[in-house]
């Protein structure tokens, strides 16, 4: 039977969970909460507005389910309600709180319930909302090149890369766009963890006929990170005949992993020699111009009223994946809607000084100043079309900074700096480049001033 005491229960699952979040997340997301009624092995939780419930359903759902289900067995299932409930369908229908942009829950781990059951697909991954940059075009030409003509081009088809890059948005994508498309075709979606596990129990149950038939059924098999399966001789095995199968029968195989086939260690040479013998595509992390863009892609959709200054700043410090790029822009999204104003630039970088530990917390404005500064000149100076040394040589090497440190390319640096050709940079960024081998003032210089970046 469950519990009565409403308060007693939720501040014993408020407990378990502070325990594992910073006090300010705390306070942001389980303030103002509370238990409306248990029905129907159900709880009915109480938030103040639609963006906490979405943030709550997204983000904390599974850690409040298992607390509730911790203390009391019995608890199915979680129901957000808006606001004070006199009556759960007058909260429903007083919701006047301006929602938070869909995009953002795609960014989130999703639950469960977004998740098909029969495919493991998420809804949300799909072509339109993977963006396209030059990091990833080839990966996303490869995927759409399949589509066309399944089980008969780039088969399989593998896509590697680092974690937070896009693959899994990317094969789910296919698997998506299949099921729109073709109603008939079987698709599934496993990381190679859960196929290692399904495997492990259909041996121990005795039943490995079935584990076969199962995979065996579908017209395209979606493998995420086959890397896990190092040293997993028997898994790899039942991988390898499943792949036979698959290829035989012109079924689709996609798979991706964190590196190329010939780099994971304990992978048996007849299984890497499958993966091989497709199409191998890579996902590199995202340039300047990259970052950026995806940004104003997602400000855009939004609405969110984000400075450029504020979005080259992200795009200048979180260089390492999207997925720290896209919390970053969350975080900045929720305090706007906390506080129903524009951030400052200020705000901005202590807020995402804060969540994700930025690789360098500067701006490219802050790279001007701080070479301006070095070399004692006017910061306007260097975006002035000038040829006198005093200037040149600074921006010279402000361009190659800008460039080798930071990953920016040659036609925005030329940009930001007085509208110069990318040639332009492009010489200066090489001259700085063969100066630098036999010149030792400028490699103290450049010491002193990354120091200053850094």
């Amino acid at each position: 039977m469950l519990l009565v005491d409403h308060k007693k229960l939720w501040e014993t699952v408020l407990a378990d969970i502070e325990i594992t979040l910073s006090q300010a997340t705390f306070g942001t997301w389980f303030k103002n909460t509370n238990i409306v009624k248990l029905e129907n092995n159900t709880v009915f939780l109480n938030v103040p507005n639609p963006f906490v419930k979405e943030w709550l359903l997204n983000k904390y759902h599974r850690s409040i389910l298992k607390s509730l289900r911790q203390i009391q067995p019995e608890i199915l299932g979680v129901e957000y309600v808006i606001g004070k409930t006199e009556g759960l369908e007058k909260s429903k229908k007083t919701e006047t709180y301006n929602q938070p942009p869909d995009w953002l829950n795609q960014q989130i781990p999703m639950s469960e319930i977004y998740i098909n059951k029969e495919d493991n697909l998420n809804p949300k991954y799909t072509f339109d909302s993977f963006i396209v940059a030059s990091f990833n075009e080839l990966a996303h030409a490869a995927s759409q090149a399949i589509i066309k003509k399944p089980g008969s081009l780039y088969n399989p088809l593998l896509i590697y890369g680092g974690t937070g890059l896009g693959k899994t948005h990317l094969i789910q994508a296919v698997g998506n766009y299949f099921k729109t498309i073709n109603n008939n075709k079987k698709i599934y979606y496993i990381t190679s963890e859960k196929f290692m596990l399904d495997y492990i129990n259909s041996v121990q149950n005795n039943r490995g006929n079935l584990f076969k038939e199962k995979y065996r059924k579908y017209d395209v098999l979606i493998m995420d990170d086959v890397q896990f399966l190092s040293n997993k001789e028997k898994t790899q095995e039942e991988l390898f005949h499943l792949f036979n199968n698959f290829y035989e029968n012109n079924k689709q195989i996609i798979f991706s992993s964190d590196k190329p086939p010939k780099h994971i260690n304990g992978l048996e040479d007849r299984l890497r020699s499958r993966l091989e013998g497709g199409m191998i595509v890579d996902i590199n992390k995202p340039d300047f111009e990259s970052r950026l863009a995806i940004l104003k892609h997602k400000t855009k959709l939004s609405n969110l009223p984000l400075s450029e200054e504020i979005l080259e700043y992200m795009a200048l410090v979180i260089q390492d994946n999207i997925r720290e790029l896209e919390g970053a822009l969350n975080s900045l999204t929720c305090q706007f809607y906390l506080k129903k104003r524009a951030l400052s630039i200020n705000e901005a970088k202590n807020l995402i000084k804060n969540n994700i530990k930025p690789v360098k917390n500067i701006s490219i404005k802050d790279i001007i100043t701080i070479v301006a500064n070095f070399y004692q000149i006017d910061e306007g100076k260097l975006c002035e079309k000038t040829r006198k040394k005093e200037v040149v040589r600074p921006r010279q090497i402000l361009m190659y900074l800008l460039r080798e440190d930071f990953n920016t390319s040659y036609p925005y640096i030329g940009q930001k700096l007085g509208g110069r050709d990318h040639t332009t940079v492009i010489h200066a960024y090489d001259k700085i480049k063969n100066d630098l081998v036999n010149n030792e003032l400028l490699n103290q210089e450049l010491v002193q001033i990354r120091s200053l970046l850094h």
